[in-house]
């Protein structure tokens, strides 16, 4: 994972050092990326027969808290660490914890029902990404879920935001594939890979349903890896 030092650096203008003309294009507000998240999880959920509001939700890498604070209600309970303790100072009205170690969660064994990782793996070190992802299941529930959200290597626009932005300048991007592999390490049997973000924020809000009738053509901008916690 890119140093705490490093993301402690970038926190005072975090916002800022995300934003590209490519981006803003796309939406100039970070939290639509946010929304589609959790609507994606939403339908998941939904189509599971699943009630957030039983769920215990941890958010590794959860940076300034934006998600927590879009679908933390949603849930029995929601929390959240990152490895940048100046990036969790905005995140007071949160239940954050600090990760002081790369692939090591602050948090006891089985205590979550959903494990979200949104944009965080291509930070780690991919030597350490099988690790942080076995630690991952150790604070899983039994059948508990774990969503990856990634960006997505095979759409060259997002190669090229990326290149472009100078949060990501040590990040290695990780196909849909490799984050099923992932999901794995973790326990977890792989269920579902969804593309997204194919449209930006004001054609998305005319006409979402288009969309969301490609989430298996892998080109959208980004992907969510979903798999199910196998204790067996």
């Amino acid at each position: 994972m890119s140093t705490t030092t490093e993301f402690d650096e970038y926190a005072p203008q975090y916002d800022d050092l995300v934003r590209s003309p490519i981006r803003d294009k796309f939406s100039t507000d970070s939290v639509f990326f946010a929304e589609r998240k959790w609507q994606l999880l939403q339908q998941y959920l939904s189509r599971r027969g699943l009630d957030s509001h039983d769920m215990a939700w941890l958010d590794v890498g959860c940076g300034t808290g934006t998600l927590l604070r879009l679908a933390g209600e949603a849930f029995q309970s929601a929390a959240g660490c990152d490895p940048s303790s100046e990036m969790l100072e905005t995140c007071e009205d949160l239940q954050i914890s600090v990760q002081t170690e790369s692939t090591r969660l602050p948090f006891d064994a089985d205590q979550f029902d959903l494990v979200t990782l949104v944009c965080v793996l291509h930070h780690v070190v991919p030597g350490e990404r099988r690790a942080l992802m076995q630690d991952v299941g150790r604070v899983l529930r039994p059948g508990g879920l774990v969503c990856i959200f990634e960006h997505n290597p095979l759409n060259p626009v997002t190669r090229l935001v990326v290149s472009q932005t100078p949060v990501d300048r040590d990040a290695v991007l990780l196909s849909s594939g490799e984050a099923r592999r992932l999901l794995g390490d973790a326990g977890c049997v792989p269920s579902r890979v969804e593309y997204f973000l194919y449209l930006p924020e004001s054609l998305y809000r005319r006409a979402g349903r288009i969309e969301r009738l490609a989430t298996r053509v892998p080109l959208g901008g980004q992907y969510a890896a979903i798999g199910t916690y196998d204790v067996g």
